[in-house]
């Protein structure tokens, strides 16, 4: 499982909103207005490469991802409000509230406070202090200075491609049943990669492959390689 951090986190006063179905324009814009900013905040330079989170959103709803979480961070002057950092979190429409899915993470802003991070992965959780664990497939930023936006472009479609390859490594390893057996060599190898072979490990084979939801009590490679990860 990896653990990737946002270019900047949120406190927990954002404003947010989040539904087990595809949210509105209407809706995201209620409480993270920054989202639809069209232009830079005025405290920004000539220098200053104004990226739409917008359009980066239209493109990846036409690509099948929804958002279904939304949010952005308070500010103390109402002036930049319509500007400031913001995130948005998306999947496809049927998974939106799936224990495993393909998912999207925008984060922007337009006054400075953000460069501009599209992250993509199968993500187990994402908190506000800015790291997220899961399973990345790309993470791409991108800084608000000179001609960016063909790099916003490119980035969005490796990230797109790295689902793909991302979809088939699952698939292959989910059809993958294993013994008993072939579970403990797996937990086993697991223990030796991440603990020193001097020191005995604080937490044994079996602590390790034991499930602690109804999910996970699978015997396919997927599962188990989730189930040791988690623990």
């Amino acid at each position: 499982m990896d653990t990737t951090y946002l270019a900047s986190h949120f406190s927990r006063n954002a404003v947010g909103t989040r539904s087990d179905r595809p949210l509105t324009n209407d809706e995201i814009a209620t409480v993270a207005p920054s989202i639809f900013a069209l232009s830079a905040h005025e405290s920004r330079s000539e220098r200053y490469t104004y990226i739409p989170t917008s359009d980066v959103l239209d493109g990846l709803r036409k690509e099948g991802f929804q958002p279904f979480m939304a949010c952005q961070t308070r500010v103390r002057t109402d002036d930049k409000r319509a500007h400031t950092k913001h995130m948005v979190r998306l999947r496809h429409a049927d998974q939106i509230t799936g224990r495993e899915a393909n998912e999207i993470i925008l984060l922007n802003s337009h006054d400075g406070t953000s460069s501009y991070q599209m992250i993509g992965g199968m993500f187990r959780f994402v908190c506000q202090n800015g790291m997220v664990c899961g399973n990345t497939v790309g993470d791409i930023r991108v800084p608000h200075k000179g001609d960016v936006i063909g790099e916003v472009i490119e980035g969005a479609f490796r990230v797109l491609d790295g689902f793909e390859s991302a979809t088939r490594q699952r698939e292959g390893m989910a059809g993958l049943a294993l013994t008993d057996g072939e579970q403990a060599a797996f937990a086993r190898a697991a223990l030796a990669l991440r603990y020193d072979d001097d020191k005995p490990a604080p937490i044994t084979e079996r602590q390790l492959l034991t499930p602690h939801r109804m999910e996970d009590r699978a015997p396919d490679l997927w599962t188990t390689f989730n189930r040791v990860l988690k623990t």
